[in-house]
């Protein structure tokens, strides 16, 4: 069993911040990458950041200077510090990871936070 738990998220004015964070568990003993999606209404579900183990990292071209991904190996966590907030980043925003299974890669998502970022 492999758990996601997200939290953060919420309401705030366009210029603002918010921070999220995701804490795996479970067998999770290889993690690849962690990252963040997010779903807006009516859209697809589309990539936000993602870091792979050695550390490189990987951003939507919408939120590249605004968004910063960092993630605690030890902690199993993933952050998402979201600056500069438009009203185009109001999504459900879904954390997601990826585990090495030698044999295979296995995917997973948090249950997923609300963003709104009001204009």
């Amino acid at each position: 069993q492999v758990q996601l738990v997200e939290s953060g998220g919420g309401l705030v004015q366009a210029g603002g911040s918010l921070s999220l964070s995701c804490v795996a568990s479970g067998n999770i003993y290889n993690i690849y990458a962690m990252g963040w999606y997010r779903q807006a209404p009516g859209k697809q579900r589309e990539l936000v950041a993602v870091i792979i183990s050695g550390g490189s990292t990987n951003y939507a071209d919408s939120v590249k200077g605004r968004f910063t991904i960092s993630r605690d190996n030890a902690k199993n966590t993933v952050y998402l510090q979201m600056n500069r907030l438009k009203h185009e980043d109001t999504a459900v925003y879904y954390c997601y990871l990826q585990v090495d299974r030698t044999w295979r890669y296995d995917n997973y998502w948090g249950q997923g936070t609300q963003v709104t970022v009001s204009s």
